[in-house]
């Protein structure tokens, strides 16, 4: 059989033998590949199931964890915001507190006074507020606001909390310097107020601990003088106006010499808190005068 040449012009054709047998290869080519998807799906469906589960059963855990983290998250930051205004009000709330005891104090302690300033009516008087004192416990010598400029004087009577405190030692244009009667170098003549019976109440600010100051040269010869009994200041003070509450009769000892009493006495004022107080204005030789 000779080969068959294409002409120039002429068109390409396939013998139909040719083109059957391609056909037939091709339906047997399709029919092999839907029988291997048949035979393989199954298998690889399992392989492709064992390895893709498991993975997206832990994508969907670490999406599910993060999304109970996130809200989690959420809510911490609420309740730290919550914490920080709670926080923010507590502050506030005992802040006014402490405004409200300060003011409930001093409240108090200007109340204290007007009864003082009642009791001791017949005196001229002039408040201050105490703005320093010594190192240690007790008010034994401090500094108030007013001075000179406001008429205080040298040996003007200081009083506060019902009693005497002390008198003024010196004084500047604004401040005033105030020595307590609890002071070491203090000594007061004064009297029980039931017999006037006299005696010298001095400073001891070692039996302060006890919160006493000590007394002697009493002399109380029928014997009337007993605990509990008030202790003011005497007529014949030279610095102390009369009748000056002092204190309280703590003790009562006999002296050696059978003459005289000596003891202590529990002071009116409470000497461990001070703050305001009230100056007599009248001095005790004009009052003499």
């Amino acid at each position: 059989m000779s080969p068959v040449v294409k002409r120039k012009g002429e068109r390409f054709t396939i013998p139909g033998k040719y083109l059957l047998f391609i056909l037939t290869a091709l339906c047997v080519i399709l029919m092999f590949m839907t029988f291997g998807t048949n035979v393989f799906n199954k298998p690889l469906n399992t392989a492709l199931g064992q390895v893709v589960i498991p993975f997206q059963q832990g994508i969907s855990q670490a999406g599910e964890w993060l999304s109970r983290r996130s809200e989690e998250l959420v809510q911490i930051r609420e309740l730290l915001d919550e914490n920080a205004r709670l926080r923010d009000e507590v502050a506030a709330l005992t802040e006014e507190n402490t405004l409200l005891q300060q003011d409930k104090y001093e409240l108090n302690e200007l109340r204290a006074l007007l009864e003082l300033d009642e009791q001791y009516g017949e005196y001229q008087k002039i408040g201050a507020r105490i703005i320093a004192r010594d190192p240690g416990n007790w008010y034994t010598a401090f500094t108030i606001d007013k001075g000179s400029d406001d008429g205080l004087a040298e040996n003007m009577n200081v009083i506060a909390g019902g009693g005497l405190v002390g008198r003024i030692t010196s004084t500047g244009p604004n401040w005033s310097q105030v020595t307590a009667i609890i002071s070491d170098n203090s000594n007061v003549s004064a009297m029980t107020l039931a017999t006037g019976d006299k005696m010298i109440v001095s400073g001891d600010l070692k039996m302060m601990a006890d919160g006493v100051i000590t007394f002697n040269k009493l002399v109380d010869s029928k014997n009337v003088v007993v605990e509990g009994d008030k202790i003011v200041t005497s007529d014949i003070s030279d610095k102390y106006l009369p009748n000056i509450l002092i204190g309280y009769i703590h003790t009562i000892n006999r002296d050696n010499n059978n003459l005289t009493k000596s003891g202590y006495i529990t002071p009116a004022v409470d000497f461990e808190h001070l703050s305001e107080v009230l100056v007599i204005t009248d001095l005790k030789q004009v009052v003499e005068k």
